[in-house]
């Protein structure tokens, strides 16, 4: 049986090589998600939403399995927003909004996710898993990089695609900011931490 790997499906989008702003066409996707609000390093609900998150993708990767077809349960990745975007540049972190996402591959049904959910909850009994749910994104045309270090010292890139990259390509934001965590950072020295960068764009309206 081999098994699917989103790294490996989707190369440009999960192991890009640029470590400054660069278009790529990103395809849609499904994925589990579970959202909240806060500082994620300080924040029980964060972490209680990302232990939901990945306790619900297991349960899927177990089910699918079960049925012949197997898969690398993708990274944990982030969708951040605020009302002002300024607050990733200065890493204002208790006004940041977050949706938590892992990849699931196409043949995963919804019904599928609902019963692992269940399931999940069952044999776990974490409350957070009940608020996993399905989520598409159609991201289309977006500006990315890789980012390596420390997930704090994001920010001159970040200013960089607000002030600088945007204007010069004629581009404007037009979606949440998403991040995706390559590598397990529990394991590894945040100066080798690798980190997707990506924002949603369009074409400026002039």
């Amino acid at each position: 049986m081999t098994r699917y790997d989103v790294k490996r499906e989707l190369k440009q989008c999960y192991a890009p090589k640029n470590t400054d702003w660069a278009l790529v066409e990103v395809p849609a996707q499904q994925f589990i998600a579970v959202e909240g609000s806060g500082d994620p390093n300080t924040s029980a609900d964060y972490a209680r939403a990302v232990e939901a998150l990945y306790a619900v993708a297991y349960t899927i990767k177990f089910a699918s399995k079960a049925l012949d077809r197997d898969f690398v349960v993708g990274p944990l990745e982030g969708l951040w927003w605020s009302d002002d975007p300024e607050v990733f540049v200065t890493r204002v972190k208790d006004a940041w909004q977050w949706r938590m996402l892992i990849s699931q591959p196409d043949w995963i049904t919804e019904d599928l996710i609902d019963e692992a959910r269940k399931t999940a909850l069952e044999k776990k009994g974490l409350p957070a898993i009940a608020e996993v749910r399905r989520e598409t994104l159609d991201e289309g045309t977006c500006a990315q990089l890789l980012h390596v270090g420390p997930y704090d010292d994001e920010g001159p890139a970040l200013a960089r695609l607000h002030h600088e990259y945007l204007a010069a390509n004629g581009l404007r934001m037009s979606g949440h900011h998403h991040e995706i965590y390559l590598g397990d950072h529990r394991r590894t020295e945040p100066a080798k931490f690798r980190t997707v960068l990506r924002q949603p764009v369009r074409v400026s309206d002039l």
